[in-house]
């Protein structure tokens, strides 16, 4: 038995309880959790904005130690250190042919498999696929990634999604150049690590902004150059601090149609707005024909940071081993299994980066 967090139907609280997980069958690898992050997303499938199948143990950021292997799993042996991939991908669907993979069809289908037996014998799902909100986990051999050489394990539960999605918004979404500006709604955990992408990619006035006035030292920190407290004039403030004009790129980790629409509206003419944050299916956002035709901007959605995590994430360790990317600036809390229901409160509320589990 192992402890674990555990969503029993979606609106309900979460439930810290001991599950029973089996042996790893053929693929498939145990991994024993070093620390997971709690990510908006995993609030998101709390409460329905995301669905997924109940009951079910969440957590999709984490990194941990195999501890055995089922039959035909050669890249990964007992010991080895792992990052846990939440969105693994096919490799043959149209999407992965076209090398669009994390648009894969079949990303998530392992969310449907039984992953766990709860005490009273229910039967549990995994979450996003890996279940990282528990002591152990049993996972697909290709929901894992070796840990980079360089990189301390714990920290590196962040590359599974925080930092894997604000780089990638920054560097294959929003494709910032060097001395562009850069606006960013949302100081959490995501929004830290597209401050620190955009630093890393040469932006020259860098601009955070969040509700929170006491989030401004994390976001220069981080490589904020300005900071800005929401308003209804903020977009106007964006203006003023790059010229007049606005800026280059605005990058939303909000998931908000008030803050999509004000990030559109920060940018200059031509500018690129990249949206991260997932909203609910109530968040409707308007636009109007001459503007659409008069600005020419240009709006798009960001799935998982659009990465390849194979790829981008030796270049994210390299990163990491040079001091350019610090991953313990993203970390504002470290809790254990209970402080997670805390930790979903601190989101709603506005406050704090990226809350991390530490078993």
């Amino acid at each position: 038995m192992v402890r674990a967090a555990v969503l029993p139907a979606v609106g309900s609280p979460l439930e810290i309880a001991d599950i029973a997980l089996p042996e790893p069958g053929p693929g498939q690898v145990r991994v024993r959790l070093a620390a997971a992050g709690v990510c908006h997303s995993d609030l998101s499938l709390s409460n329905g904005t995301l669905r997924v199948p109940t009951p079910c143990v969440l957590g999709h950021e984490g990194a941990g130690t195999v501890v055995s292997v089922g039959e035909g799993v050669a890249p990964f042996a007992p010991g080895a250190e792992v990052i846990l991939n939440w969105a693994p991908s096919c490799g043959s669907c149209d999407y992965c042919a076209m090398g669009e993979v994390w648009l894969c069809v079949d990303a998530l289908t392992g969310a449907a498999n039984v992953h766990a037996i709860g005490a009273d014998g229910t039967e549990l799902h995994p979450g996003l696929n890996v279940a990282a909100f528990a002591e152990e986990t049993v996972v697909a051999a290709n929901c894992l990634l070796p840990l980079p050489d360089g990189v301390p394990l714990t920290d590196a539960a962040l590359l599974g999604c925080a930092v894997l999605t604000g780089y990638g918004a920054i560097h294959h979404s929003a494709r910032v150049r060097d001395g562009e500006s850069v606006v960013v709604f949302g100081v959490g955990g995501v929004g830290l690590a597209t401050l620190q992408s955009a630093r890393i990619a040469g932006a020259a006035t860098i601009v955070a902004v969040d509700i929170s006035p006491e989030k401004e030292s994390l976001a220069r920190e981080a490589g904020a150059t300005e900071y800005v407290v929401a308003s209804d004039s903020t977009a106007k403030e964006i203006r003023k601090l790059t010229g007049g004009r606005g800026a280059d790129v605005a990058v939303e980790c909000v998931g908000r149609a008030t803050t999509i629409r004000t990030a559109w509206e920060s940018t200059r003419r031509g500018g690129r707005t990249t949206v991260v944050g997932i909203g609910g299916r109530d968040q409707q956002v308007t636009f109007n024909a001459l503007e659409l035709f008069h600005w020419g901007r240009t709006l798009s959605g960001c799935v998982y940071g659009n990465t390849h995590p194979a790829r981008d994430l030796p270049i994210l360790a390299d990163h990491v081993r040079a001091g350019r990317l610090d991953l313990s600036a993203l970390v504002t809390d470290r809790i254990g299994l209970d402080g997670i229901p805390a930790a979903f409160d601190t989101m709603l509320a506005g406050k704090g980066g990226r809350a991390l589990v530490v078993f």
